[in-house]
């Protein structure tokens, strides 16, 4: 049987069973048919498990000619081979790092020098010379680069000889400085910020035993976590929490073993336990911390204003609206009372009556426009949301994460308890998607001498963090609570906000076959619904819509009507290949004039998860440009993103229902099909029906509609906060 020796430089496919299709670089090999390619790549086919590209295999098996691939390397074993100092030092000296030095240079070095090589380079440049072919130019380059990094290269070496990449040794180096030998001693756990928890145990369990006490309480903590991120859950039960680490990480305690664990990381602070209920110390202390700041708040003097019926009337004229009386009811309540609950969904004025508070607070303390920048915050979630509390109220708003000046090197916020921001009016939009730890963030910026509005929709979405802050204020009962019902229509044939009522109900009438002058059902089947959606598009088209006018919405990325392959689709039809510049990431093609979603924070260049621009230029790597960058435009603001940024971008032709909260478009599509499968529930469903502004069409199967009205499986999230809101506020 052939082998060949080397390492995984590409992954093409990998399924979940380990099958994969990848790019291998040999280094070695006992097949005559091979020695062309060693120092070279082939393909490579078979299962590898528990797969990590930093690693080096033998692989056993065959070099054939596939009928539709051509040559590859088939493999049916494999083995892992464990790094030496040696292995270290190659990595190493072949790595950026090191300018000039090839595969082969690096073993000829350690081939003569042995495992000093290192430090005998440092010692001597003249040291290089006795490498056989090298040149004066190459060991001067070699010796500068070392001598560069001579503060550092040991500690590489031996993180490389542990397991980490060259990428993640540097990356640990720059983060913890001169702490990494400590660490290193003390527990490699700690490096968890800055590499995948997977990868860190996967190199602890190579170097230290799979149970010992160090992996046991870093396994715990992180199946909290993941259980945490997974479920929204504030608090676990022990045989949930003992479940996961058996499947998870395959830690198999006894009782008293898994008691003792528990007992330990309370004693850390790192566990807290009530009754048979498990947290995160810090998810129980932000929950008792929110409980305890908002009754701060609400326990100060309720605020006072004149006239308030003539200022409302007054304004009504102004602004040419009339409000009904649960709309006076939370706009009185919210200028009076500490904290105030604004809760409604489409249609039932939410925006106006932000406007009315804001517009009324200013006049009955007669600001001018400097001091009301000083006094009212309008706050939210998102950019997108952002930008429409601006231009609902004409008054400046920003993100959360922008107004708490979130560091996002160091994951924390300068605006804090110990450095609070001045404002007296904080109204806070679309609650509903903020999680228990930005809501508690928020709250330790403020001082307790403020009125705090909260508007939203408790039957959204919850929070993608754990948490349902919205739904246990709104359930404590200890606040002023301002439900809006009535539903003002578009026009007289209009529907999409009767439509999300009726799904909040789950009643749905039989309207739902009618077509209204803002909503209408295609039906067809699951095999159908891309060519349904390419004719809505083209019609929109003819009708000069943009792909700026419209949205298309699923629950999913993956299947045949997933949000990838919707976005494949749409992209030929809005922005087709012509003469447009290109640049590829991963299997993912972008071009000039595609539109495209920000997924996570970047405050530096104020770009927020969710937020959605147009990719303006393109600009490849070449010898006159060093890096490749993409310029997007995100609403005027220009970006430029390097090949990592783009990693956190995806299209947005069509996006999640998730990513689509606190945003509006004026023209919805929303694609309904039994493949969703358990993406299909109510609170979705209704979500994403919300986001439609001047026009909704669902595409697809009414039955896979139903059975989303209808299924409300993502309501029951574990938290606390409600019985401690009731409990302080009765003690």
């Amino acid at each position: 049987m052939d082998y060949i020796k080397g390492k995984i430089r590409n992954i093409i496919y990998q399924n979940d069973n380990g099958f994969l299709i990848a790019i291998f670089r040999i280094l070695e090999t006992n097949c005559d048919d091979l020695n062309e390619f060693v120092s070279k790549t082939i393909t490579v086919t078979g299962n590898i498990f528990d797969m990590n590209q930093e690693d080096t295999f033998i692989l056993t098996g065959k070099y054939v000619e596939h009928d539709r691939y051509g040559y590859q390397f088939t493999f049916q074993t494999y083995e892992r081979i464990v790094p030496t100092t040696k292995d270290a030092i190659i990595d190493f000296l072949t790595s950026p790092l090191v300018k000039n030095c090839a595969q082969k240079t690096a073993e000829k070095i350690v081939e003569t020098l042995g495992t000093d090589a290192i430090q005998l380079i440092k010692e001597n440049k003249n040291n290089l010379l006795l490498i056989p072919g090298m040149t004066e130019k190459r060991a001067n380059n070699i010796y500068i680069s070392i001598i560069e990094h001579s503060a550092t290269d040991d500690l590489i070496i031996e993180l490389k000889e542990l397991g980490f990449s060259i990428s993640e040794a540097t990356r640990i180096i720059k983060k913890y400085n001169g702490k990494v030998k400590d660490y290193l001693e003390e527990n490699l756990y700690y490096f968890v910020e800055v590499v995948d928890f997977d990868k860190l145990d996967r190199i602890y369990q190579r170097n230290y035993d799979a149970y010992d006490m160090k992996r046991q309480r870093a396994c715990f903590i992180e199946s909290l976590k993941r259980l945490s991120m997974q479920n929204g859950d504030m608090y676990h039960y022990e045989d949930e929490a003992r479940s996961y680490l058996q499947q998870t990480f395959q830690l198999f305690l006894e009782d008293s073993d898994f008691e003792f664990l528990v007992t330990e990381l309370i004693d850390r602070y790192q566990v807290s336990k009530v009754d048979d209920r498990l947290y995160l110390y810090d998810n129980l202390k932000m929950e008792n911390e929110i409980a305890k700041d908002l009754k701060m708040i609400s326990m100060l003097p309720n605020k006072k204003t004149t006239k308030l019926d003539e200022r409302i009337e007054a304004l009504e004229h102004s602004l040419d609206v009339t409000y009904n009386l649960e709309q006076k009811k939370a706009i009185q309540n919210a200028l009076e009372n500490r904290i105030t609950i604004i809760s409604g969904g489409p249609g039932t004025g939410k925006t106006t009556i932000v406007n009315a508070i804001v517009q009324l607070y200013i006049t009955n303390y007669n600001l001018r426009p400097i001091e009301a920048a000083n006094y009212i915050a309008l706050l939210a979630p998102t950019g997108r949301a952002s930008k429409k509390l601006c231009l609902s109220t004409g008054k400046s708003a920003s993100t959360i994460h922008r107004y708490l000046k979130w560091n996002k090197n160091t994951n924390e916020f300068l605006i804090n308890e110990d450095s609070k921001q001045p404002h007296k009016l904080v109204i806070i939009d679309e609650m509903s998607m903020i999680d228990t730890h930005l809501f508690y963030s928020l709250l330790k910026g403020l001082s307790h001498d403020i009125q705090l509005v909260l508007v939203g929709d408790i039957f959204q979405l919850p929070s993608v963090g754990p948490g349902t802050v919205l739904k246990d204020i709104v359930e404590s009962e200890q606040f002023s609570y301002c439900p809006l019902e009535t539903i003002y229509r578009q026009s007289s044939n209009s529907y999409i906000p009767y439509l999300a009522k009726e799904i909040k109900e789950h009643e749905i009438s039989e309207e739902i076959d009618e077509r209204k002058d803002d909503f209408n059902f295609l039906h067809c089947s699951s095999n159908s619904i891309k060519e349904y959606i390419s004719q809505i598009c083209l019609k929109s088209k003819e009708k000069g819509l943009n792909i700026d006018e419209f949205q298309i919405l699923a629950p999913m990325y993956k299947g045949e009507n997933g949000i990838d392959n919707l976005n494949i689709l749409m992209q030929n039809l809005f922005n087709p290949k012509t003469s447009q510049k290109e640049i590829k990431i991963g299997d993912v093609l972008y071009r000039v004039n595609d539109k495209v979603i920000q997924l996570v924070n970047n405050p530096d260049c104020n770009i927020y998860n969710g937020d959605i621009g147009y990719i303006v230029d393109i600009n490849l790597k070449s010898k006159t440009q060093k890096k490749d960058e993409v310029t997007v435009d995100f609403d005027g603001n220009y970006v430029i993103l390097e090949r990592d940024d783009l990693l956190n971008i995806k299209h947005a032709y069509a996006i999640t229902i998730h990513k689509a909260q606190g945003s509006e478009f004026n023209h919805v599509i929303l694609p309904i099909t039994k493949n969703y499968h358990k993406m299909l529930y109510n609170k979705l469903i209704y979500t994403g029906v919300s986001r439609a502004k001047k026009s909704l069409t669902i595409v697809g199967d009414i039955r896979a509609f139903h059975l989303a009205v209808n299924n409300d499986y993502s309501t029951n999230r574990k938290t606390t906060l409600k019985d401690i809101l009731v409990y302080k506020f009765e003690n």
